[in-house]
């Protein structure tokens, strides 16, 4: 079982249905991990507001199909749900929505204090949250931080390894306690997008590979979820609004090129492609 299971669940309930009628073998959504599995981790690396599209697809998918309770952390406040994620899930349940925990702290600080705090909810909550998300980290580890934050830790890569620790000691935490529970939402994940300052959009395959911060949150993230905007004739031609290339990479996924008889499967795979449409409707499909 690979780590990217709410990642693949997405990209799969929203393939396109050309893609699916092409795919007649594909299974069925993934289940959630097993709880033995342990925490999951997953890094979007990419633009921003497409980054954060696919959070909230995520969120959205988690809440309302995974029955899973969802804590969402962002610095920009959200007044309503983007175009892409209305016409992917036209017909929300508001108890979908409701599992759905918006944060917004305003520093590194704030958000440390907020995510160490879910330590202490399965106190007071009947369901911790099994899915954490933190969107933009970058808004957070690039900002000033405050100074009794800076006196603890000096320079943003600390900050990042402080931050990064934290959240998998949380998740290791909720995991722990959704085990206990006897959670079929166990173990708990943890989704988070980062945009390097170093990000040019070239044809050098995405975000640089060489970010200092990025090296930090890759050995704390088990997968890296690359977002690179298709800029080729090709795509232009096809009258889309946007096609991005998706690769899947990481420790979190399990080495399949030994096995004789592994197909490609949605469920493995690691690549894809997401389509923009005018209207903006987002679909996913298989490389």
């Amino acid at each position: 079982m690979v780590m990217t299971d709410i990642l693949a669940h997405v990209f799969r309930t929203f393939m396109s249905q050309s893609e699916q009628r092409k795919e007649l073998d594909v299974p069925p959504p993934l289940p959630p991990l097993p709880p033995e599995a342990g925490c999951s981790t997953v890094l979007l690396v990419g633009e921003r507001s497409t980054s954060r599209s696919l959070l909230l697809l995520a969120a959205v998918t988690a809440a309302s199909q995974m029955g899973m309770r969802v804590m969402f952390f962002t610095q920009t406040q959200i007044q309503s749900l983007p175009v892409s994620l209305q016409k992917c899930v036209p017909s929300l349940s508001p108890e979908s929505l409701k599992k759905i925990q918006f944060s917004y702290p305003r520093t590194v600080e704030e958000l440390l204090q907020q995510v160490a705090s879910l330590h202490e909810s399965p106190n007071t909550s009947p369901i911790p949250p099994s899915l954490i998300i933190v969107d933009r980290l970058e808004s957070f580890l690039c900002a000033p931080a405050g100074d009794s934050y800076s006196g603890f830790h000096s320079g943003e890569q600390s900050s990042a390894a402080h931050l990064s620790a934290l959240l998998c000691d949380t998740a290791a935490f909720l995991t722990q306690v959704l085990q206990q529970r006897a959670s079929s939402s166990a173990p708990c994940r943890v989704i988070a997008s980062f945009q390097p300052e170093r990000d040019t959009g070239k044809d050098s395959g995405g975000p640089s590979a060489t970010d200092p911060i990025l090296d930090v949150l890759d050995r704390y993230f088990k997968i890296r979820c690359t977002l690179d905007r298709d800029r080729s004739y090709e795509a232009a031609a096809a009258g889309l609004q946007e096609i991005w290339n998706i690769y899947l990479s990481g420790t979190g996924i399990r080495d399949t090129s030994s096995t004789k008889h592994c197909d490609d499967r949605p469920g493995v795979a690691q690549e894809w492609q997401l389509f923009i449409f005018p209207d903006g409707l987002m679909e996913f499909k298989l490389v």
